[in-house]
């Protein structure tokens, strides 16, 4: 009979805090209320999600605690967030850019709402599927 090795201590999963899964649910949370708010008052998704405060707060606190989710599935959470977070401004200032020269030409209105609300069904989706890997205790994949 072959001895089988045991695998090293590292690579079993760390245990998780579940004060830091509500702290990440609070963060989804969060983000929620920037989305709802959009969708809801005359603010557009997009910047309720950038400029709004819940999503402002949010990501400070991903910052705040994000080295306590090292080596757990929550710092793949943390790092989903906080991309969502930049990479919404990111678009929102490249949508802006294309788009203001355009005005001139009157192409420019519709592809600034059209952008935007591609921009928003994208930011929907990114909090919706992470806070749904969330509640299943999966790791995001970035």
């Amino acid at each position: 009979m072959p001895d089988t090795p045991t695998p090293p201590l590292s690579a079993e999963a760390p245990r998780v805090d579940e004060s830091l899964v509500s702290y990440t649910n609070v963060i989804y949370a969060l983000h929620s209320l920037s989305v709802l708010i959009g969708l809801t008052t005359f603010h557009m998704v997009v910047g309720m999600f950038i400029w709004g405060l819940p999503s402002i707060v949010a990501v400070i606190m991903n910052y705040a605690r994000r080295s306590a989710t090292h080596g757990t599935y929550l710092e793949s959470h943390f790092r989903w967030q906080i991309r969502t977070f930049w990479f919404a401004v990111l678009w929102s200032m490249v949508i802006l850019a294309v788009s203001v020269p355009l005005v001139l030409i009157l192409i420019g209105i519709p592809i600034l709402i059209l952008g935007y609300y591609a921009l928003a069904i994208w930011i929907i989706y990114r909090v919706a599927r992470g806070w749904l890997a969330l509640r299943d205790k999966r790791a995001m994949y970035v």
